[in-house]
């Protein structure tokens, strides 16, 4: 088949190759052999196809967040294009196309009154996002957003396009919904919103200089224990660079912020973060009222494309000493900059998927930390060795799919034994020949 003539095709040398690879990482370069750029499900079957016939490994990429390393030399899929949203506010769910970026929901659900389950940064692809469970900014209190799905749109290793439910398919189902990009290629999928149109939300940022980091942490750990379940919040940490490119408030200075969303009134959530204000003298409080369609102003995650590591633990209870120990390694007195993040999960996080169970590990874990590190100038193997430090003052239960940033070489303790066993199963009937190597150590041989 002349893919050329029918098909939007890029090849190393051709012009708009390298702008076809670009996304929001770059610390990391990849080289496939063959772009092809997805307008439609047929591309996608197409591309499938081919990459079958010439035994050639197949990489996704919507917006880059996290690189398919599995395309160096091979097919990638670019499906940037891809990007149909179609609400429907009676049945409060939305269809979204592989490219669709979960900015693009927030506004078309807000226009009805209703709210996705996204992450915190905008830019980051809604597809990619759910199919490695979706940790978001009302997690506590709705679970993950793979709990949500309805059904998906996937061309498998055979070329063939499926229409998946929990009915129709219920163990592909299962594996799509937290196994990520290793049984196919996701070119749609319907999930449910829920009505939200505002939150209570922000962050209150303090000195790490000027307010022990270690009291923070401490109060911060203990005001968890008192909130409901409509409470999904975080702590945070990072020394900001002494750049020009930053605002001068923000330069050389070591922030360490509390963020909030909550889905109750107002009212309820002045009273809710009154022990917060009481830590001691912030910088900055943003909390109030907002639009949801303003959510993504509570963490202000970098919007621009950069360079960074990153990896993950989940645990049971919050070591707060650990937590102190932490903060200390990655603080002013670090050699390079790192930013560290502790999440509360529990709430509607431990709870079964639903009505369809999916592949989504560790619902029984009460907190996930977070080291990622900018790698401009700084050597990865460095990066790695702090990484592994930080994450050893943990009795971790695992490491969680969405926040293996660039980590996703490292399989170990993304899955559970039971459920790695069950998606090495369904790799050896839907993808014996690995086709879709972005697999985090889930292959058909176990």
């Amino acid at each position: 088949m002349d893919f050329t003539a029918q098909r939007l095709v890029f090849r190393a040398g051709d012009e708009g190759y390298e702008e076809e690879i670009a996304g929001f990482q770059t610390g990391f370069a990849q080289r496939p052999e063959i772009v092809f750029g997805a307008s439609s499900a047929d591309d996608v079957v197409a591309a499938v196809s081919y990459a079958a016939d010439a035994g050639l490994p197949v990489g996704v990429q919507a917006t880059g967040h996290g690189l398919p390393g599995a395309s160096e030399g091979g097919v990638l899929i670019s499906t940037r294009r891809m990007d149909s949203v179609s609400v429907d506010a009676a049945a409060r769910t939305v269809t979204v196309g592989a490219g669709v970026r979960w900015g693009q929901v927030i506004e078309a659900a807000a226009e009805h009154g209703l709210a996705p389950l996204n992450g915190s940064a905008p830019s980051v692809g809604a597809v990619s996002y759910t199919l490695g469970g979706g940790l978001g900014v009302l997690a506590r209190e709705f679970g993950y957003a793979a709990d949500h799905v309805r059904w998906l749109d996937v061309v498998t290793a055979d070329g063939a396009l499926r229409h998946v439910t929990a009915e129709s398919e219920p163990e592909l189902f299962w594996g799509l919904l937290g196994g990520g990009a290793n049984l196919g290629v996701v070119t749609a999928l319907e999930i449910g919103l829920v009505p939200v149109a505002r939150v209570y939300g922000g962050a209150i940022e303090f000195d790490g200089r000027e307010v022990d980091p270690a009291a923070v942490l401490r109060a911060y750990e203990a005001w968890t224990r008192t909130v409901p379940d409509e409470v999904t919040s975080s702590v945070a940490a990072l020394v900001y660079p002494d750049l020009p490119q930053l605002p001068p408030q923000l330069r050389g200075r070591y922030l360490v912020t509390v963020r909030v969303a909550y889905t109750g009134s107002e009212a309820a959530g002045e009273r809710l973060v009154a022990p917060l204000r009481e830590i001691g003298p912030t910088v900055s409080d943003s909390l109030r009222e907002m639009p949801y369609i303003e959510s993504h102003t509570i963490h202000s995650d970098p919007d621009f494309p950069h360079s960074y590591y990153g990896d993950s633990v989940v645990v049971g209870e919050l070591d707060v000493a650990a937590a102190c120990e932490l903060f200390a390694m990655t603080g002013p007195a670090a050699e390079k900059m790192h930013v560290v993040q502790i999440n509360q999960l529990g709430g509607a996080l431990a709870k079964p998927a639903g009505p369809a169970e999916n592949a989504v590990p560790y619902r029984d874990a009460g907190w996930l930390v977070r080291v990622l590190s900018p790698l401009d100038g700084t050597d990865l193997d460095a990066v790695r060795a702090v990484q592994a430090r930080a994450f050893g003052l943990f009795a971790a239960e695992g490491r969680l799919l969405n926040f293996a940033f660039a980590a996703g070489d490292r399989p170990d303790g993304l899955y559970d034994p039971e459920t790695r066993k069950r998606l090495a199963e369904l790799k050896a009937t839907y993808d014996p020949a690995n086709l879709f190597r972005r697999n985090y150590g889930v292959t058909a041989t176990g």
